[in-house]
Formats: structure tokens, sequence, C-alpha cells
């Protein structure tokens, strides 16, 4: 067809290795459980395989498992952290002091502990004023699944490392005039899962339980395939995140409330990728394929961990949380690292990215930072 396919990066291994800090780290095995699982194989480059091995021997570093922090302690002025409250295993409360916080709790966390917290004006949906919450974005997923007579899959050999993937349409590679959207993203023909639940396509039309839909799995489970788009979505002034008014978590602390729906630009990209998807898949000859793209409104189902904003970084105090090294523009010692400073979701995971932020930020901290505390960028 013309395109250039290429394969999946990918952060698993191999072969054996031994990284830089001297971790051993094992061949990939693809075991089918890569996605959401940490890798007891140490093949995987996640932090808990490649660096936590070496922290834990430090003798000035501390893990403290299964603990979750509250809230982020402000002294009078509310301008500095004094460090944050946290529930251990037991239920008890502690406060930890620190002259330095740095917030690394997952993207959305990381937002409600901020909102918690009081660091930071709320963003107003109806006003546009305020920093923490606005900017939220996610992605846009879709599929074409394909079911076949003559081909056998294992669905269970599963790794982001055996992708290919097309990236003819993503972001600026291609001419957007004709087709009523900005923005874009990859067609993939990649398998990260082999989760034995989720794993079961049935064609359009199967019962959902019983003989029937029984008969349908065990006929198609190694004749059919799942190929997929991955695009980009938009920052949108009614997208955003606040304290929900009603629901509180085991702690008593107000639950973080999300507003969000896929607008126009959104739904016309996931149209046009599912469509050149489908010319790929059907090249490779199925009996039958099916076009899931995203559809309006509501259809928000998971469709990936990768969700950014809340707390932007920015170079304007009025309009962004945080300067260009991660550091709050309000609270000087804390550093908010993650894709919660993302203002906009690319069409490729935001991994890499929030990977490089993090070693510009601890650069900044180590040889800007402590040598002068205070705001690394004047407003």
């Amino acid at each position: 067809m013309g395109y250039k396919p290429f394969p999946q990066p990918s952060g698993n291994l191999s072969q054996a290795y031994t990284n830089p800090l001297g971790v051993i780290l094992g061949p990939c095995t693809y075991c089918g459980f890569c996605e959401w699982f940490g890798c007891g194989n140490y093949s995987k480059a996640s932090p808990q395989t490649t660096i936590l091995p070496t922290l834990v021997r430090f003798p000035n570093f501390e893990a403290r498992t299964q603990c979750e922090v509250l809230k982020i302690n402000l002294d009078k002025s509310g301008k500095r952290a004094t460090g944050v409250t946290y529930v251990d295993t037991s239920g008890n409360e502690w406060e930890q002091p620190a002259d330095l916080v740095l917030l690394c709790a997952f993207q959305l966390f990381n937002v409600q502990l901020l909102l918690l917290s009081g660091i930071g004006k709320p963003y107003d949906p109806n006003s546009s004023e305020g920093v923490i919450g606005r900017n939220y974005s996610y992605q846009v997923t879709s599929s074409v699944d394909a079911y076949f007579d003559n081909k056998i899959f294992n669905p269970f050999i599963a790794s982001g490392s055996i992708g290919m993937c097309i990236d003819e349409f993503n972001g600026d590679n291609f001419d957007h005039g004709p087709h009523g959207f900005v923005g874009g993203g990859y067609l993939g023909a990649v398998q990260t899962n082999g989760r034995p639940l989720q794993s079961t396509r049935v064609p359009k039309g199967t019962p959902r339980w019983g003989l029937e839909w029984k008969q349908a799995v065990a006929k198609n489970y190694l004749s059919s395939y799942q190929a997929v788009t991955h695009g980009g979505c938009c920052s949108y002034r009614d997208a955003y995140f606040d304290l929900d008014p009603t629901y509180t978590d085991r702690f008593g602390r107000k639950l973080m409330r999300i507003t969000f729906d896929f607008h126009e630009n959104e739904l016309k990209m996931s149209q046009y990728l599912t469509d050149r998807l489908a010319e790929v898949v059907q090249k490779m000859g199925p009996r039958q394929f099916e076009k899931k793209p995203r559809t309006g409104p509501y259809d928000t189902v998971y469709q990936t961990t990768h969700t950014c904003g809340g707390a932007i970084m920015g170079t304007d105090p009025k309009s962004s949380a945080l300067n260009r090294y991660l550091q709050s523009w309000d609270v000087p010692n804390l550093f908010v690292m993650g894709a919660t400073a993302f203002p906009q979701n690319a069409g490729y995971n935001p991994t890499d990215t929030v990977g490089a932020l993090a070693y510009w930020a601890a650069d900044a901290i180590v040889n800007q930072y402590l040598k002068s505390p205070g705001p690394l960028v004047q407003a």
C-alpha cells in the first residue's frame, strides 16, 4: 500500500542485560501480561525493575510501601511546603517533614493532591481563570476487529515489542486540509496483552453470554485479530478536573471529578484513522471485519492510562501551574512530575517525554535549586 511500517518502540529486553546501575534484567518471555502489570521476569524498563533495586541499597533512601499521602503541608504563608501527611498500612497518620517535596504520583492523583492541599488557584471553566484542573486531555483510540478462516494467531504471545506501526497519519505527517480536523495518530498491529477474558473477540451480533457465545469464542479465539489506531487529543475549555461536591474517599477527602467528552475534531480524526486502518486490514484477507471508531457523545470508555494535564507547565503563572522546570509557581520548594504538566496530548504515548522532563527537572534541582533555593524562573 506504499506505507513504511516500523517496529513499535519498546522497553522490553530480547536478551539478558545488566544495566549501568548493575541491575540484572532477564529476557522477555512474551507472557501475555505485560500491559498493566509489573514484570516478575525483570524484562521491562519500568522504575521498579531498573532503578529501585539500586536505590534501596543507599543509606539515605527509604521506600515506604502501601502508604498514601493525604496532603502536602504548607507553612502559614502558604508559599512553602513543610512536608506531607500520609497514612500507613495500619491506618496511622504520620507527618513527614521536608525541605523539598517532589510530587510523583500518577497524573490524576497529582492534580487531586494539589487541589486538596490548596496549592494553586482551581480552574473555573466559566471564567477560564485558575490553573489547577485545566487543560485535561485524554487519547483517542479505535480498532478494526478482523476474523479469518485461513490464519492462526496466538493471542497470548503479547508484548509491546512485537508491534508494527504506520506513522503516515500522525501529527504533521499528512495534509489535514481536506479532512476537517487537526492532529492525528498512528496505525498499529500491536498486541500488548493476552488477558483471557479481554482477548475473547466475537463477531458483531453474537449473544453476550450462553452457548452461542461460547461457541463463537472457541471458533474465533485463534483466528481473530484486533488492529488499532492511537491518536492525540486537544485540550478544551470544558474539559477539566475539580473536587467532587458529594463523594469522598475512605479518608473523607473529596474525590476528584473529571468533566470530559470528545469534541468534533477528535471524532472526525478517529473516523479518518479507522477508515485508513480498515483499508490495511482488508488487505489481510479476513472473512469479515468491523470498524470501531470513537463516536459521540459520551463514548469515553477506558482506552489508555495516558491522561494528561491538570497542572500544566508554561511561561505565565496566570495560565500555568508550573514553570519550565516543573516547579510550582506558588510553592517554589514543590516540583510536580509527570504528564500532569502536558498542555495537550499528542498522538504518541507520553512516557518518553515524561522521563525526559523528569531528568530535566532533576538536573535543575541539583545544579540550580539546591545551590540557591527559590524560584528558578521569575514570574
